[in-house]
């Protein structure tokens, strides 16, 4: 009996002393959050930390990586070029959502490349540029179906931009556990997807040149030599003034020739904008500082 005893008391200290270095960090900050926060981190390809990832979190505008690696594929499987020309016409571009796109070209009636339109959606997050995308390869269940068949799942993808404008509970049927969208995102990285780089390096670089949410991951890059790929997902505040979630995932290249990815998915906060933005950018500064000190 009292073998068993040590036995256990040991293997409960190979536990405790085998816990990431980074967790009580970043459980702190997440004890802190009036949210439900999920995180993912993927150090060098290989090394995970998780934390609440059992959870669904609304991916909102992240989604538009995922559908980013479709176009790629649906461009891959029709002998397609990045620029490929796609007609826009003015009732491609609603109003009342967000579309740099638009506030360009009001009157449509242009064309733009897939490159042009991915670049639209990539870096500016913009909605109808979007669901341009969605109609030409088929919509969201197809781009589901793709991300499925790379060996992702615990996600979904169903609902347009236009249809989560229309309903805001259209914005829980788009939604991924965090380890899920970084799984996904760190194998763009590594450049170990399945698609012809011609594509893959196309979107890779376009995510290091993401202008949105800059002070959520890539806060505390600023002034470094650290670069980040990244993609944002923003919502509007449900009926009880919760920000349904705000989001940040991307992969940071080092100057020393680490990477990590890192996904924050919160959900519900019931913070300012602002304060839900510090909670993803405390996140992303523990791991930048641990990182590049080489605590890890």
């Amino acid at each position: 009996m009292r073998f068993l005893f040590f036995s256990l008391f040991l293997l409960v200290g190979w536990f405790v002393k085998a816990e990431h270095p980074m967790a009580n960090q970043i459980r702190q900050v997440l004890q802190e959050a009036d949210a439900e926060v999920g995180v993912a981190i993927i150090i060098d390809g290989k090394d995970t930390l998780t934390f609440h990832n059992d959870e669904r979190y609304p991916l909102m505008s992240v989604m538009k990586y995922h559908q980013a690696l479709a176009v790629a594929h649906y461009l891959e499987q029709n002998d397609l070029s990045l620029s490929t020309p796609i007609r826009i016409e003015k009732e491609d571009l609603l109003p009342n959502t967000y579309s740099p796109l638009r506030d360009k070209y009001p009157e449509g009636n242009i064309s733009l490349s897939v490159g042009e339109l991915l670049t639209y959606t990539l870096q500016q997050s913009d909605n109808n540029a979007c669901d341009i995308l969605f109609k030409i390869i088929g919509g969201p269940n197809v781009a589901d179906q793709y991300i499925r068949s790379l060996g992702v799942d615990s996600f979904a993808l169903t609902a347009t931009e236009d249809e989560m404008h229309r309903s805001l509970t259209k914005c829980y049927d788009n939604w991924s556990t965090p380890l899920a969208v970084a799984s996904l995102m760190d194998r763009l990285a590594d450049g170990a997807l399945p698609i012809d780089t011609m594509y893959t390096n196309f979107i890779r670089e376009t995510l290091l040149g993401c202008q949105t949410g800059q002070e959520r991951l890539p806060a505390p890059l600023r002034d470094t030599q650290a670069r980040i790929g990244h993609k944002t997902g923003t919502s509007d505040q449900n009926e009880r003034g919760e920000w349904i979630a705000i989001n940040d995932a991307g992969f940071i290249l080092l100057p020393n020739g680490r990477r990590y990815t890192i996904v924050a998915l919160v959900k519900h906060s019931k913070l300012s904008f602002q304060e839900t933005e510090k909670i993803i950018a405390g996140i992303s500064t523990i791991v930048y500082k641990e990182l590049s000190a080489g605590h890890i």
